[in-house]
């Protein structure tokens, strides 16, 4: 769905916003990307896209800069400029130029996709559905040099214009509790509401196998057994966000694969057959072909610490070292999405299909993090292994309503707003738009 290329006069100031032209655009974009790799400090300096009102940029603790003793976390997009979108039917990336200029000082994109509510069927009205069509307005950037004149204001404008037209009934961003400008701009003069809290949690790759217990059986799955174990074990009602085209993520080439873990020799004659069956469940997407991450400020002895470290670990590998890759230098991750657990035994086997997915992502030499985003109440979370200086739960992702007629038409009454609801347990984090 096409947008106008010339946008309403705002405040008689000349922004212009049309759609993106990969041949004219891309490098302009790129350059803005370059320019706006901030974080989750909260610098105003280093704001991407301060406005006069306040504004910031959308930016989730993978698109941001994190703060802990001086160091922080930066992020590159390559690659593909709709790499974030591109997989929803309706997607778009709008530019936005100032006055007489030709400059691209602008950039965001959005699209549009039905997406879970995590509602049991008895708590929906009668006119609810358990899948709503949902827009994500993410990667907005202004230049430095075009700040405060009202062009994140526009783009976001035209952007929820967009969506609406398309028929989303909500709109959602994500940003950072430390990003003030940001959580002005849309919390502020766009109305957004603070809506659930993810927590990202990331952990080094080692050049060494990690072990998996012998009693833990690894299972890949193909998938279409995969989309049917999600669809047993993951129903609509038990997760927020879950993509109604799951099928086709996990059937998606980026996703190396999907991976139940079972006990070995479960099932026995001699089994309790009243016994809860354990099991684990997880999906891996290889995210090094679209992301760069780099640690920055670190100091001198923190270096030359785990530089000696990989040196030890090169020349004596018999020692088993848990050297850390150089992070100082741009890096891959691997994304575990879809975590699920049952079973006495459950969260076991749970470490134990991390491990795997670590020894799966230790073959990729451009990966050194493995992570994972998850729901604060998700019981996943106390079992995924992870280090604190490569996690962070300062996420916050903000949602709106949109216009009156589309909200009935997918979302229900107002009486079952989704936007008053509390969380379920379970939040699933699409790698696709990561």
């Amino acid at each position: 769905m096409g947008v106008m290329d010339e946008a309403e006069p705002v405040k008689k100031t000349m922004i212009r916003v049309r759609e993106f032209d990969v041949e004219r655009d891309l490098r302009a974009v790129e350059e803005l990307e370059r320019l706006c790799q901030v974080g989750l400090s909260g610098d105003q300096g280093s704001d991407p896209v301060a406005d006069h009102d306040g504004g910031g940029a959308e930016k989730t603790t993978k698109s941001s800069k994190k703060k802990k003793k001086g160091m922080s976390l930066y992020v590159e997009q390559i690659g593909d400029p709709f790499a974030r979108v591109r997989h929803a039917p309706d997607n778009v990336m709008l530019v936005a130029e100032y006055g007489e200029e030709d400059e691209v000082v602008g950039v965001i994109k959005a699209c549009t996709r039905m997406v879970s509510r995590g509602k049991k069927k008895q708590s929906l009205s009668s006119s609810s559905k358990q899948f709503v069509k949902v827009a994500c307005l993410l990667g907005l950037r202004v230049s430095p040099s075009h700040r405060r004149l009202g062009v994140a204001t526009e783009l976001v404008r035209r952007a929820e214009s967009w969506c609406a037209a398309c028929g989303a009934a909500y709109a959602t961003m994500a940003t950072t509790e430390s990003n003030a400008a940001s959580l002005a701009l849309f919390t502020g003069h766009f109305a957004y509401a603070p809506f659930r809290r993810p927590v990202f949690l990331g952990h080094p790759v080692h050049r060494h196998r990690v072990r998996v217990p012998r009693a833990h059986r690894v299972l890949r799955l193909p998938p279409p057994l995969a989309a049917a174990a999600y669809a047993a074990l993951l129903p609509p009602s038990a997760a927020e966000f879950l993509p109604a085209d799951l099928p086709a993520l996990l059937n998606h080439k980026l996703t190396l694969g999907t991976y139940l873990a079972i006990q070995r020799g479960g099932g026995g004659p001699d089994e309790d057959p009243a016994r809860t069956p354990s099991f684990a469940l997880l999906s891996v997407w290889d995210a090094t072909r679209s992301l760069r991450l780099r640690v920055g400020g670190a100091p001198t002895l923190l270096r030359a610490s785990l530089a000696a470290a990989r040196a030890l670990d090169r020349h004596a590998p018999w020692l088993q070292v848990p050297s850390v890759p150089d992070i100082f230098r741009p890096f891959g991750t691997y994304l575990m999405y879809g975590l699920r657990m049952s079973g006495p035994e459950g969260p076991a086997l749970l470490r134990s299909l991390c491990r795997h997915a670590h020894n799966v992502a230790r073959k990729n030499p451009a990966c050194a993090v493995l992570a994972a985003d998850l729901g604060p109440d998700d019981p996943a979370k106390a079992v995924v292994p992870h280090w604190p200086k490569f996690s962070c739960d300062e996420d916050v992702w903000c949602i709106k309503k949109l216009g009156a007629s589309t909200a009935s038409d997918n979302a229900g009454s107002d009486d079952d707003d989704w936007m008053t609801s509390p969380p379920p347990s379970v939040l699933f984090v699409d790698p696709r738009e990561f």
